[in-house]
């Protein structure tokens, strides 16, 4: 099944209908939920770590309450603050409070008075804090004593976990205040939170992990959503073996069309990218200063070139027509670059994939956005998107903007990052599960950039192209930080395991 992403409403009604229809009591499915954390807390961290637990008054805090019971059980010391905020609980809350066990030490907070008068020589060492104040169900900033606690927990030098969601965070809009616990983790249940694939977020949500609490797989399957995570599942219904009898023809010609004087890299790497991502034939078209450096660099690639040396200029395509061009990656933006533009836009009416300086090019002549081929690939980072569409206010506004100019254009936005995210010409957004910090550094973009038009030349269509090849530039980046490190990693290393990452998804697809 594909993993979608929900939003609060949404999941509220999911559990309404798991516990109508499996039929589960509300207090059991949260029994099922704790377990589900609680499974995942002790394969992470031993008995030599004692537990402190910090409790809110809804059902965040009774999963809270299970969770401590369940961790007692499994012999860790365990001790709940239940933050009294509010007179009113929920049942579930209370069933749970009325099931702790004497093991577990619970402490009644009133008052941060009352809170530090408990631990000026009573705290725990090694401890793990959980934290299970709030939940996903927030509509509004934490205030008095509820946000003081927040603040203790992240003055703290303790690991925090929190319970789906870390307090104070919104789920689906986006959390102007700073009222939020800063957790290590962060263990959903069951659906992910579009506020975990947001940059603004990244310290309120610190390493996420998915745990399955059973919830109905045939509402999640039905329920409608435009926001999915692109995970093994997901690549499994895009990627094709190889056929036993293909030949070079049978994988496409491509074209791309990249470097300038002193940017002749950014054509070799994203020559090597579209060549290890199973293109039959590459043409490369590269000013002439970078002719002997390519064909030295990229042997497997054929090159063509203009009259101009240090730049480039438009090239009479008489001996073959691509299946797909790819333009961009280090081009610049002078007259003869903008000319070249132009001119493909004008003859090549298939889907391209546009990247780098082609994007800034488009941003300074935005009436060529008109040329733009229908279903193309755009591919810019957060400053060449920002030129597209002018500043946005924050995360949440540029997933807006990325939705509208996608729709308007009729295009596959990439936006290149953490949980690189694609947008359909649909209004569709699939976040991506693979890449790390490593791969922020020059050339990785060029890389995408080959490996793209590399898919899209091999029959791929558009959201296939775009889904398999930022999942595959993402885990081929993974596998090269495990080997060399995330500091060390450069856009090189991307492709030297391109291999390796095409080996793993076949080990998945084919099991």
């Amino acid at each position: 099944m594909i993993t979608k992403i929900l939003n609060t409403e949404q999941i509220r009604r999911l559990d309404a209908y798991t516990i109508e229809n499996e039929p589960i009591s509300s207090i059991d499915l949260m029994e099922r939920a704790s377990t589900a954390f609680v499974k995942w807390f002790i394969s992470h961290f031993d008995v030599e770590h004692s537990v402190r637990i910090f409790v809110g008054l809804g059902n965040n805090g009774g999963d809270g309450l299970a969770i401590a019971r369940l961790l007692t059980e499994e012999k860790y010391q365990v001790q709940v603050d239940i933050i009294w905020y509010s007179d009113s609980v929920t049942e579930d809350f209370k069933s749970n409070y009325n099931r702790l066990p004497q093991l577990v030490r619970k402490i009644e907070i009133h008052s941060m008075d009352e809170m530090k008068s408990y631990y000026t020589t009573q705290e725990f060492t090694n401890t793990i804090y959980i934290d299970a104040l709030l939940g996903s169900g927030l509509s509004r900033k934490p205030e008095g004593l509820i946000a003081e606690v927040i603040q203790y927990i992240n003055e703290s030098n303790n690991k925090i976990v929190s319970v789906d969601i870390a307090s104070g965070l919104y789920a689906d809009k986006t959390t102007e205040h700073r009222v939020v616990v800063n957790p290590n983790y962060t263990i959903a249940f069951q659906i992910p939170k579009l506020a975990f694939f947001l940059p603004q977020n990244s310290k309120y949500v610190g390493e996420w992990n998915l745990v399955d609490i059973g919830l109905s797989s045939k509402f999640i399957k039905e329920e409608k959503t435009d926001k999915y995570l692109i995970e093994k599942n997901y690549i499994k219904g895009i990627y094709r073996k190889r056929e036993k009898f293909s030949h070079k023809g049978t994988y496409g010609r491509a074209l791309l069309v990249a470097g300038s004087f002193g940017k002749i890299g950014a054509a070799v790497l994203a020559a090597n990218g579209c060549l290890r991502s199973g293109v039959g034939l590459l043409t490369v078209q590269i000013p002439s200063c970078g002719v002997e450096i390519l064909q030295t660099s990229v042997p497997e690639a054929m090159v063509i070139t203009g009259k101009c040396k240090k730049t480039i200029d438009p090239v009479d395509w008489k001996t073959f027509t691509p299946d797909v061009i790819g333009i961009g990656p280090g081009i610049g933006k002078d007259k003869k670059a903008l000319k070249t533009l132009v001119e493909i836009l004008k003859k090549f009416k298939q889907p391209m994939v546009i990247d780098a300086d082609a994007i800034n090019l488009l941003s300074e002549n935005p009436k060529l956005l008109d040329l733009v081929p229908a279903n193309s690939i755009l591919t810019p980072h957060f400053k060449e998107f920002e030129r597209l569409v002018g500043k946005v206010e924050n995360d949440f506004h540029r997933i807006e903007k990325l939705i509208s100019f996608s729709k308007k254009r009729n295009v596959f936005t990439i936006l290149k990052g953490q949980h690189t995210a694609i947008v359909t010409p649909e209004g569709d957004v699939h976040f991506n599960s693979t890449g790390n910090a490593g791969m922020a550094t020059g050339g990785s973009g060029d890389v995408l950039t080959g490996i793209l038009t590399s898919l899209l030349a091999q029959g791929y269509s558009s959201i296939e192209a775009s889904i398999l090849g930022v999942y595959l530039h993402g885990l081929a980046g993974d596998l090269a930080a495990n080997e060399v490190g995330e500091e060390s990693l450069v856009a090189s290393d991307i492709i030297s395991f391109l291999g390796k990452a095409f080996l793993k998804i076949k080990s998945f697809v084919f099991r």
